[in-house]
């Protein structure tokens, strides 16, 4: 019995450290050549399509269409209710709230959206065009959008808390 257990020890102990190999696929990848390539996609689609969308340093493209009104200071736990319709830049629709509005945390969606979100206050209406960096990235959350895609959203804050 005193050797079972050294062995079954040893079993765990081995498995460990194999557990331990550093052979991710995911451990060599950069997002630059990523986000240099969405960035060109994102362009070439706004010129295409003559969208007047302005580029936020940290890389997410935006149009305001309303601004709407208030002075809200958004944080991460800040309620927004919005109406909203997301597509890939090809136009596939894969979300949309389809006119029922639908509460978040902001901190508690993509970051593309924590990033233009506070560009609008209740009422607004804005345009966001999200490199995948900022949305899914190399993780696909459904079929109906793939790794790396780059995000399309209308969106049109109905409440700001």
């Amino acid at each position: 019995m005193f050797k079972i257990k050294y062995i079954i020890l040893l079993i765990c102990l081995v498995g460990c450290l194999a557990a331990c190999n550093k052979n991710d696929a995911f451990e060599d990848y950069d997002p630059v050549p990523q986000f240099k390539a969405d960035t060109s996609a994102i362009r070439a689609f706004i010129k295409t399509n003559n969208i007047p969308a302005i580029k936020d340093p940290s890389g997410v493209f935006y149009q305001i269409l309303e601004p709407g009104s208030g002075n809200i200071s958004y944080t991460t736990s800040t309620r927004i209710t919005a109406n909203y319709e997301g597509r890939l830049l090809s136009g596939t629709v894969f979300d949309s709230s389809k006119g029922t509005p639908i509460s978040f945390a902001l901190g508690g969606v993509i970051v593309g959206w924590q990033i233009g979100i506070p560009k609008i206050q209740k009422g607004g209406k804005i345009r966001l065009i999200i490199p995948s960096y900022f949305a899914y990235g190399t993780q696909s959350p459904s079929s109906l959008i793939p790794a790396n895609s780059i995000l399309d959203f209308d969106i049109t804050l109905t409440d700001v808390q």
